[in-house]
């Protein structure tokens, strides 16, 4: 077994861990990568397509959001949709904050050749990853790698940034760990298209047929989805099928707004559910974005929670490791969860306002809380303050 160290061995190089390790090496702290799966299986992962304020303010200032700023697409709101009625949500006007479009997959690759530049050190195609001695201040994480050689890594710190299925979170005893948690009753059916956007921001359409999002990734791809059962086979929606039902939820026709269609290149059934795992440290274990949490897609908030952990966590190491001072480390369960639940609840908020359940009184409630936010300026301005983004660090 070959043995090297480094100060911090990052788990999962992902977009979390890719910009933990990018924040770390700005402040002079070194870092391994490790991930289990290919650099082209990585970037050819279709994820999030959203960025808060807070997310695009961070990755600007870390000097990775140049081409963000030029391709992305800066939105002032979202359309909240229902029969014979859409209103907008102008987020700008109400929290002077905005959104961008820009898929996970653009910030991965940003990422990635920010981290090539420098000569990042990272291991892909790694197997049988296990964590040690995470209880002492001298922590080590060993693996086989590509080649089938196994390798030992002996190191400060470990973050543990491998989503929900890694073994960063599974490295935490389970006396030592509680989880929270509800599956929905429902999934979405994602799609991409060739085809230049409907709409000029998002359109969240609540309708009896059940709940349908018009979306986008660049000024030629749209991004689509659709509420369905979990158990639905993707074999039985058609193309036409999907247009139909998305004609027909997102209201072609009404006041003279057309969807157009085109070649449907990608599709699939996302399922949904809320996670929370705490602690999200554990000795010199550190947890942060799906490795944690998870959140349905509905507020857009999976990926942006995770970039604040990421920001609140690279100031921890920094201080731990640099300076001696173990005060924000020893914060970070507590300063992150905060955000967190915030997050989780307004996911779910968003997703019970909108999506069906077959049950007559859960539609009335849901009538009357969207008529609700579009009538009422504080109700949207709190929609507007959740969507847009919190402060990170809030």
């Amino acid at each position: 077994m070959t043995t090297t160290r480094t100060q911090v061995v990052i788990v999962g190089a992902g977009p979390a861990g890719l910009l933990l390790s990018h924040l770390l090496d700005r402040e002079g702290v070194e870092s391994v990568l490790l991930e289990n799966r290919s650099p082209d299986y990585v970037l050819g992962r279709i994820r999030a397509g959203m960025l808060e304020h807070s997310t695009v303010e961070l990755l600007s200032q870390a000097g990775v959001g140049d081409r963000l700023k030029r391709e992305g697409m800066e939105h002032r709101g979202i359309y909240l949709q229902f029969p014979e009625e859409r209103h907008h949500i102008d987020f700008h006007s109400l929290v002077n904050r905005s959104v961008w479009v820009y898929g996970q997959t653009e910030v991965t690759r940003d990422l990635m050749r920010a981290r090539s530049a420098v000569g990042q050190q990272a291991h892909y195609e790694v197997s049988d990853v296990a964590l040690h001695d995470l209880e002492g201040e001298s922590p080590a994480v060993t693996f086989v790698d590509v080649e089938g050689r196994p390798q030992r890594i002996d190191c400060d710190v470990v973050a543990g940034c491998d989503g929900f299925h890694g073994p960063a979170r599974r490295s935490i005893p389970a006396d030592a760990r509680s989880s929270f948690g509800r599956d929905y009753p429902y999934a979405w059916l994602g799609v991409l298209a060739d085809v230049a956007p409907s709409t000029d921001e998002l359109i969240y359409a609540w309708h009896p047929d059940g709940f349908a999002m018009h979306s986008m990734r660049s000024p030629s791809v749209s991004r689509l989805y659709l509420q369905v059962d979990p158990g639905d086979d993707i074999a039985e929606w058609s193309d036409d099928r999907i247009w139909d039902a998305l004609a027909r939820r997102l209201g072609h026709g009404q006041d003279g707004w057309q969807l157009q269609q085109g070649p449907i290149t990608d599709k699939s059934v996302l399922p949904m559910r809320s996670f929370v795992s705490t602690p999200m440290q554990y000795g010199r274990l550190f947890l942060a974005g799906d490795a944690a949490h998870i959140v349905p897609p509905t507020g857009a908030k999976g990926l942006n929670l995770a970039v604040a952990d990421v920001a609140l966590l690279s100031r921890a190491l920094v201080a731990l490791l640099r300076e001696r001072d173990p005060r924000l480390a020893d914060e970070y369960t507590e300063t992150a969860l905060r955000r967190v639940w915030r997050g989780t609840h307004f996911s779910w908020w968003m997703t019970s306002m909108l999506h069906v359940t077959g049950d007559p009184f859960d539609a009335q409630l849901q009538r009357s809380q969207l008529e609700w936010v579009v009538r009422s300026p504080s109700a949207a301005a709190g929609l507007a303050e959740n969507y847009a983004g919190l402060p990170i660090g809030y």
